[in-house]
Formats: structure tokens, sequence, C-alpha cells
């Protein structure tokens, strides 16, 4: 069995609600944090335990046993102060990962700066992926590693229909890497070199940017 993971996840908004809910169905411990009594109430069938608290107070959080959490979620909605200050109590406390959603672009600088350890922001993470989409027909998904990587779902075409992967030569000739190839509802998460690919496959493929885009217009 995995083993059950300890989170708080502060500010039950539409995200921070989501993260909560999907975190428990995992099957581990969620402690929801929230300001406003009816929203904590809505959480309670999906967390561990649900709390009413101001998460700036740092006697507050200690009282909740925050102390005790490896991992918490900073998902405080319109107003960047408190999640500033409660991102600052957190990491003062020893919590070891600290992840917080970052409202803009000067709210992100000064979390990078407090030690926040991740710093999500959806709207933009869904906006570069649709943009991505919308770009080529031949992207079905696409995840951000860092400003330079990205790991892409390509549906395979005609072009490079039956052919295997030593064939393709895809490492050597595009500086990429296919990490598994998607048939229908299987997936074959360790391709190997003489595996065939067929049109309508799609390609986990991993690499620069640049490369992946090499890739995409001209080996496929």
């Amino acid at each position: 069995m995995l083993k059950r993971k300890q989170f708080a996840v502060i500010g039950l908004g539409r995200f921070g609600s989501n993260v909560c809910k999907e975190l428990y169905q995992l099957g581990h411990e969620v402690l929801a944090i929230d300001a406003n009594e009816s929203i904590v109430d809505s959480l309670k069938e999906f967390s561990s335990h649900a709390a009413v608290a101001n998460a700036t107070d740092e006697r507050t959080l200690k009282s909740l046993g925050l102390r005790n959490f490896d991992f918490a979620i900073v998902a405080i909605g319109e107003h960047i102060q408190p999640s500033i200050l409660c991102t600052l109590l957190l990491k003062e406390m020893g919590i070891k990962q600290v992840w917080v959603k970052a409202q803009n672009i000067q709210h992100f600088k000064v979390l990078e700066k407090i030690g926040a350890d991740r710093i999500i922001q959806p709207e933009k993470e869904m906006a570069m992926r649709i943009a991505h989409q919308l770009d080529s027909e031949k992207i079905i998904d696409y995840i951000e590693l860092s400003k330079e990587y990205s790991i892409v779902e390509l549906v395979a075409t005609k072009k490079i229909s039956n052919n295997t992967l030593v064939q393709l030569d895809v490492r050597k000739k595009y500086g990429c890497t296919i990490l598994a190839v998607k048939r229908r509802d299987e997936v074959n998460i360790s391709p190997l070199p003489n595996d065939f690919i067929y049109q309508g496959d799609i390609l986990v493929v991993m690499g620069h940017k640049n490369d992946i885009k090499r890739f995409e217009n001209r080996g496929m």
C-alpha cells in the first residue's frame, strides 16, 4: 500500500477545494482550512479534518498541528498579503514542502524570495497548454518542465507510420526522447528500439522546446 501523506490545504476557493478533494480521494490525510465557515462545512466530507481559521495567525496554525505536516498548499484567494504571510509562517515552522498559488508576477517574485518550494499559476499553466494545443493539431497535451524543457504528447502522422523507433532515431536526429507510446487504451511506458509506431499513436516526447518543435515540424 502507498504511504498516506499529510496535507494541509489553506484557502478553499475553486482551486484549493479541488486540490483538497483530489488528495482526499487519493487516500491521503487532508486538513482543510479557510476563514469562511460555510465553505469549510462544504468540504467536511471531502477532507480528514476541516477548520475555520485565520491562516495568518501563527498561534492558530500551531494549534491546528501544522508543524506535524510535511506538505502545505496555500491557495488563499484574491488578497496577496495573507498568502505571503501564511507562506512565511509555514516555512518558519519547518514545513518541508510549501506550494503556493500565485495571483500575478509580483506575487510570484515575493513568494520566490521568501522560500516557497513551488509556485503555481494555474491560469497561466492552463493557458499555455491550450495555446500549444491550438498551435498544432499534432499536440494533444503539453507540460512545461522549465523555461527550456517540456513534455509533449504528439499524434503520430502517416509520415512516420510503420517505422520502428530505431528507424526514426528521434534522439540522434532531433535531440529529444520518446518516453512512452499510447495506442488506444494501452500505454507502453518502456518502448523498445524495435517497437513500431503507427499513425494515430500518441508519442510522449521529452526534450528541449526547440528540439521538440523541430521533430514536430520536420520529423512528423
